[in-house]
């Protein structure tokens, strides 16, 4: 389906690919006073709580509201820290080895599947040489294919249980206004080429994986790691050098527009998981859209996640990452949501115009989701980490490489 909706709004750092923000960005950027904040939250009766939260307001997508604090280095009373105590001294570990058993298990899976068959090496979309590649073993076939995608999706259930997730509440949305003859015709336009989904936390991954298996864009250091790499190969992940100084955006936009079409056509293909905001956020908003999902013109699939908490927020919006798998680990329970939105099938104008489309998918998004439309982007999130860290360095926030 396509809203009626011609006022493409995107924000002044959104590219026409996959890509960040550029030298006008740093420079609106730039005019900006910090706010020094300590790594911890004072009292909010002091001025450096006012500016606390002055800074939480500017930068209100990724402001952290758990009992944690900023950068989960927030004081605990108490009992916060005895459920701490216990969780570290008995959940943790437990879910650590059931992690690694879940990860092993895997991988001995995809090792079996892969036995006497050759890897398959496909550049992409155009970019510098050796700078995109993929697609691993995502074109395995009868009985390989099946073990790695049945397997894959129930021991990525097994993650999520492992890491508290033991219930997941998951909502079909249907338009009431949707005719049962237009339903008819969108099921001859196709399957969706991709998933897009609002990107909270590593954890969204795991649930896609156990949901619908997609292919999704990675760094070429993952292809390396033990284990995982061989896992995201069968995953079919295109492989990105980002390291690299003369990474060439359009080449990873063209290998995954390739992809997204060829899923669109051809059943057996799996679908690209893609999250168009680029980054992470703590689960309220909703950041512009990259137009990456939607230069394919084709159907795209959106789905919204949702992490309800009491006291540790599953979002991983600002905080280190051995820091949040830690806490994580050692929270009794956690909650997700997911709403799955109908296929949006575009309308001409919107495959003729991918802002329009990828501004158009934002806005249903927002409105089903009940999430706040918001123009910050990931440099606006360098800037709000350095702030919290004590860190006045602008330039250095902004340029800093994003994992």
């Amino acid at each position: 389906m396509a809203l009626p909706l011609h006022d493409a709004t995107t924000s002044p750092s959104d590219p026409d690919d996959l890509g960040g923000g550029g030298e006008e960005e740093e420079e609106r950027l730039a005019s900006k006073p910090l706010l020094s904040s300590p790594s911890t939250y004072p009292s909010a009766g002091t001025e450096e709580g006012v500016e606390e939260l002055e800074l939480d307001r500017r930068y209100a997508p990724y402001a952290r509201r758990d009992a944690y604090g900023a950068m989960g280095r927030g004081p605990l009373g108490a009992a916060g820290a005895a459920r701490l105590a216990v969780g570290a001294a008995v959940l943790f570990p437990l879910r650590l080895a059931a992690g690694v058993l879940v990860l092993v298990a895997y991988y001995l899976v995809c090792r079996v599947c892969t036995l006497r068959v050759e890897e398959e090496r496909e550049g992409g979309g155009g970019g510098a040489a050796g700078e995109v590649e993929g697609d691993g073993y995502a074109r395995l076939e009868g009985w390989r294919r099946e073990g790695v995608v049945r397997c894959g999706r129930a021991l990525a259930r097994a993650m999520l249980f492992v890491f508290g997730f033991y219930w997941i509440r998951e909502y079909d949305c249907r338009f009431p206004d949707a005719e049962d003859e237009h339903q008819e015709q969108s099921k001859e336009l196709g399957r969706p080429g991709a998933v897009v989904s609002n990107h909270v936390s590593y954890v969204d991954i795991l649930y896609h994986m156990s949901s619908s298996f997609p292919s999704f864009v990675a760094k070429r250091s993952v292809a390396r790691l033990p284990m995982v790499g061989l896992i995201s190969k069968c995953l079919g992940c295109i492989f990105v050098q980002r390291e690299s100084k003369t990474s060439d955006f359009k080449g990873v936009s063209g290998a995954v527009t390739e992809r997204i079409q060829r899923a669109h056509q051809q059943k057996n293909s799996p679908m690209m998981l893609l999250f168009p905001e680029g980054t992470t956020t703590n689960g309220d908003y909703l950041l512009p859209f990259k137009t990456g999902a939607f230069l394919a013109k084709a159907p795209v699939k959106p789905v919204i996640l949702r992490y309800p908490y009491k006291r540790f927020s599953p979002a991983w919006d600002s905080m280190s990452g051995a820091r949040h798998v830690f806490l994580l680990l050692c929270q009794f329970v956690n909650n997700l949501e997911v709403i799955h939105l109908p296929v949006y099938y575009p309308s001409e104008q919107e495959k003729e115009d991918p802002k329009l489309y990828a501004n158009n998918v934002r806005k249903l998004m927002a409105v089903e989701g009940n999430l706040i439309l918001s123009d910050l982007g990931l440099a606006e999130k360098r800037v709000y980490h350095a702030a919290l860290n004590g860190n006045n360095s602008l330039p250095r926030a902004l340029h800093q490489k994003d994992d």
